[in-house]
């Protein structure tokens, strides 16, 4: 049982040391010798758990698809209904990019020309706020004269814009921006009986346990 614990630590640490060392140097610079370093573990240990750097790469997306993942779901617990579920996600997922390093490598690595993507985290995105919209039209609460592709489609645009300009410059993920996003946006798309507060989606921004 330890040394399975053992394992599994040594296995979120090689993960959390190759997202640093992507989103630092890129995929096609990082160094299994470096990454092994940061982790504290011989590389012996790290190709125990991984054959090699694709591997790592995908561990790193696979978590952060993960993340998202969980996130979504959990803003979607927590919310009455679906707008301001989708607000509250598109909140998450800012803070996320800006607290933590293994959920911001991975978008980067989706974006990383010498890497093959092997988890489109903004497919993912996309899909599930295409979810909440579809949701928010069933539930009555969009206006009749929008589309819900056009609203997906906005958010999305807007959001990951943003995300990936908080790659360079973290203060682009300050929820000022998604707050400004969402006064524009809301009182066009919602309901009039549906307005929700631009800032009801703010909660603080903090690294997950996981991978």
């Amino acid at each position: 049982m330890i040394k399975q614990e053992r394992a599994v630590h040594t296995r979120r640490y090689l993960i959390r040391a190759a997202a640093d060392a992507f989103e630092r140097h890129g995929y096609a610079q990082a160094t299994l010798s470096a990454i092994s370093r940061q982790a504290g573990v011989s590389t012996g240990a790290l190709h125990f758990h991984f054959a090699n750097k694709a591997q790592l790469a995908k561990a790193v997306e696979s978590a952060a698809a993960e993340s998202l993942g969980q996130m979504v779901r959990e803003a979607d617990e927590q919310a009455e209904y679906a707008l301001q579920a989708l607000i509250r996600a598109s909140h998450e997922l800012l803070g996320m990019l800006s607290a933590d390093t293994v959920f911001r490598a991975g978008f980067q690595l989706n974006f990383d020309r010498a890497w093959r993507v092997a988890a489109d985290l903004g497919r993912q995105w996309q899909a599930s706020v295409g979810r909440f919209v579809d949701d928010a039209v069933r539930a009555g609460d969009v206006r009749d004269d929008v589309q819900a592709d056009t609203v997906t489609a906005i958010v999305v645009s807007q959001t990951l814009g943003l995300g990936l300009l908080g790659l360079r410059d973290v203060r682009w993920c300050s929820p000022h921006h998604l707050d400004a996003f969402w006064a524009l946006v809301l009182p066009r798309v919602a309901a009039p009986h549906r307005m929700v507060d631009p800032s009801a989606g703010h909660t603080p921004a903090v690294a997950r346990d996981g991978p």
